[in-house]
């Protein structure tokens, strides 16, 4: 996938993850899928959390 196109669907998740998170009816289940892929596409860009 095009380095754009991950930066593309990063914000996407991201912004989806800080929506979600202001839910009180959010799915837990489905948060932690949106943080892993979010964790994975960090890894392919190589950029680390902190």
């Amino acid at each position: 996938m095009p380095v754009n196109q991950m930066e593309t669907n990063l914000q996407a998740i991201t912004t989806t993850i800080a929506f979600l998170e202001k839910d009180d009816s959010c799915d837990p289940e489905l948060l932690a899928k949106l943080r892993e892929e979010r964790d994975r596409i960090l890894r392919e860009l190589n950029i680390h959390r902190h």
